[in-house]
């Protein structure tokens, strides 16, 4: 089987995280990330297997990723993206749904996994400025405690979860689990 690794990163989280993914599988899987490619590769359907990931944006993927999910018919898709907050959230799990009804044809992903990340310190004065305090993304107490634990993401065991969630793909589309 044939896998690629297809990724959009803002910060560098989701570029960690493709990173350790590519590390598990066969070697010489391509590991390309989106915004160089600037679009979707010209040989995405020659893979069986397409590892897409994406930073989410908004309770879904990104725009540049999102032109991708679009375009995955491959036989098998699997999606990974990165957050700040909580990837047992129910934020996080509406997220990577919003995600993945992006496939097109009702495709259903063999598998998905999400990772907390830091967020971009520009976007958190951001939405500092642009919410009030009282708001969810307002400057408080709970807003700044859960910008300072999403700044040690993705660690060593995110990394290892990530290897881990590509092995178990790999298995799912080779039938053998």
């Amino acid at each position: 089987m044939k896998y690629l690794v297809l990724y959009s990163s803002r910060t560098g989280n989701t570029r960690k995280v493709a990173e350790a993914i590519a590390s598990a599988l066969p070697a010489g899987s391509p590991c390309l990330d989106i915004g160089i490619l600037a679009g979707v590769p010209q040989d995405l359907p020659r893979y069986d297997c397409v590892f897409m990931g994406f930073w989410v944006d908004k309770g879904t993927a990104d725009a540049a990723s999102q032109a991708v999910l679009r375009e995955i018919r491959n036989p098998y898709a699997a999606l990974f993206g990165t957050l700040g907050a909580d990837p047992k959230s129910e934020h996080a799990a509406k997220s990577m749904a919003n995600a993945a009804a992006l496939l097109p044809d009702g495709k259903v992903p063999v598998s998905t996994f999400l990772c907390q990340g830091k967020v971009d310190p520009k976007l958190i004065e951001e939405m500092y400025k642009r919410f009030p305090p009282e708001s969810l993304h307002g400057r408080n107490a709970a807003s700044e405690a859960r910008h300072k634990a999403a700044s040690t993401h993705p660690d060593a065991e995110d990394l290892a979860a990530a290897a881990a969630f590509a092995r178990k793909t790999m298995a799912l589309a080779e039938g053998k689990e």
